[in-house]
C-alpha cells in the first residue's frame, strides 16, 4: 500500500507540473496575440548562397532573449535550414511552416551566444533582428558547422547594406 500511494503521489506532482506548463505556455500565446504571423517564401527566389544546416533556435522579442515568441511556432526549436536569398532570409524549418524574414525588415544581424532554450559557445548562434509587423524580434539559428556561422552574417549584413 506504501507504495502505490507514493508513485499516486508523484503521479500527482507530475500532472501539476504538466498542467502548470500547458497554462503557462497558453497565458504566453494569449500575451501575444497582436503578433503578426511570418511571411511564407514565395516562388521565383533566387538564393545568394548555399543553404546553412544547423538549428532554428527560437525567436524572442528584440533585445530580451528570454523572452520566447510562442505564438504562430515561432517558439519552438527544430532543426532546419538558413538560406540567404535575393528577397531575405528563409528558415527552412524541419516538420513546420517555413517562413522568410523579408529583406527590407531585416534590422541588423550579429552573434550571441544564448536565447531561450540554447545557450553555446561565444558567437556560436546568428542573431536576426527585424520586424515581424509591428513588432520587432530577434530570431536565432545555430549552424551546424561553425565555420558556416561568419559568412552566413556576412551575406545577410552584405544584404543589409544593399536593401533598396
Amino acid at each position: 500500500m506504501d507504495r502505490t500511494v507514493s508513485v499516486l503521489i508523484i503521479a500527482g506532482i507530475l500532472l501539476l507540473i504538466l498542467l502548470a506548463l500547458t497554462w503557462g505556455w497558453s497565458r504566453r500565446k494569449s500575451r501575444q496575440t497582436d503578433v503578426a504571423a511570418p511571411v511564407k517564401p514565395g516562388l521565383g527566389i533566387t538564393p545568394i548562397a548555399d543553404p546553412v544546416a544547423g538549428s532554428y533556435v527560437s525567436t524572442t522579442t528584440a533585445g530580451n532573449p528570454l523572452d520566447r515568441v510562442a505564438v504562430h511556432g515561432l517558439g519552438i526549436r527544430t532543426s532546419g535550414e538558413l538560406v540567404v536569398t535575393d528577397a531575405g532570409v528563409i528558415m527552412d524549418l524541419a516538420g513546420r511552416e517555413d517562413f522568410i524574414i523579408p529583406r527590407s525588415d531585416i534590422v541588423s544581424v550579429d552573434t550571441t551566444s544564448g536565447m531561450i532554450g540554447k545557450f553555446v559557445e561565444r558567437g556560436g548562434i546568428v542573431r536576426i533582428t527585424w520586424r515581424l509587423g509591428e513588432t520587432l524580434v530577434d530570431t536565432g539559428f545555430r549552424a551546424r558547422y561553425s565555420a558556416d556561422t561568419a559568412p552566413t552574417v556576412n551575406r545577410i549584413r552584405e544584404m543589409i547594406v544593399e536593401a533598396p
